[in-house]
């Protein structure tokens, strides 16, 4: 297609699913990466550590440099610092390594992000009384549903970050997608304008009608949580869909 010059990526549904290769993915990036096409990973992912991730992508043979993945949990980490808050985290334990050694302020926040199990009764509550108080909300991602490992559909941290919302009266502020800043934050290290850039992933709603809304071209594949009349009633529409990332790559190539 016309115009495109590089690529976002989604990872979970569209590289890998559970602890495989979806077919014909890895040979796409490799296409990327012989013919110099600039792109980077983008993921929502906020139940594990970016080096984790990282791991993960070695493991299936994908070699990558840790500024080739953009995480929520790392713009949350600029964002903090920024905003010098005191953060008060309802994420998994094991997401709190992407946290270490965080420079903090004195304004209190709630940091919402996948928790998994820990979203319990308890650490809801203490999250709302945090937000009573007069903390601000900030949620790493607000996806409704993702398919876990064993390919079955799951519910997402966006149900949670809608409760505390609806009980606290407050908007939360989200710092992965669908937030524009995230999109943006990543075309402009691949050293491209918006309109220049492609997202590719298997959320119609929060990876390609939200980048189109953000400037971008945003396309779905039919796999990980794509089904059949994901992109219906969505404004703005995706720019296209495709089967999986080799046949979108394959289309959009220059």
């Amino acid at each position: 297609m016309s115009g495109v010059k590089g690529f976002l990526i989604d990872l979970g549904g569209v590289v890998y699913q559970g602890d495989a290769a979806l077919p014909g993915s890895i040979d796409a990036i490799n296409s990327l990466r012989q013919r110099s096409i600039p792109f980077r990973f983008l993921t929502n992912t906020t139940s594990r550590p970016k080096a984790s991730i990282l791991k993960k992508l070695a493991g299936l043979g994908i070699d990558v440099e840790p500024d080739e993945v953009f995480t929520p949990a790392a713009a949350a980490r600029t964002h903090i610092a920024e905003q010098k808050l005191s953060p008060h985290f309802l994420v998994a334990p094991q997401l709190m390594e992407d946290f270490q050694n965080l420079e903090t302020g004195t304004n209190p926040a709630v940091i919402v992000a996948d928790a998994r199990d820990g979203f319990s009764y308890e650490n809801l509550n203490l999250a709302f009384r945090q937000l009573e108080a007069g903390a601000e909300l900030i949620a790493l991602a607000n996806n409704r549903k993702f398919a876990d490992d064993d390919d079955l559909i799951c519910l997402d941290v966006g149900a949670f970050v809608a409760a505390l919302e609806y009980a606290s009266g407050k908007k939360a502020l989200v710092l992965g997608k669908p937030s524009p800043d995230f999109f943006h934050s990543a075309a402009r290290s691949l050293g491209l304008e918006p309109d220049q850039t492609a997202m590719i992933g298997d959320d119609a709603e929060f990876d390609a009608s939200a980048a189109v809304k953000a400037g971008l071209r945003g396309f779905v594949v039919h796999t990980g949580k794509w089904h059949a009349g994901a992109c219906k009633g969505l404004d703005p529409q995706p720019t296209g869909e495709f089967a999986d990332l080799s046949r979108a790559i394959d289309a959009l190539l220059p």
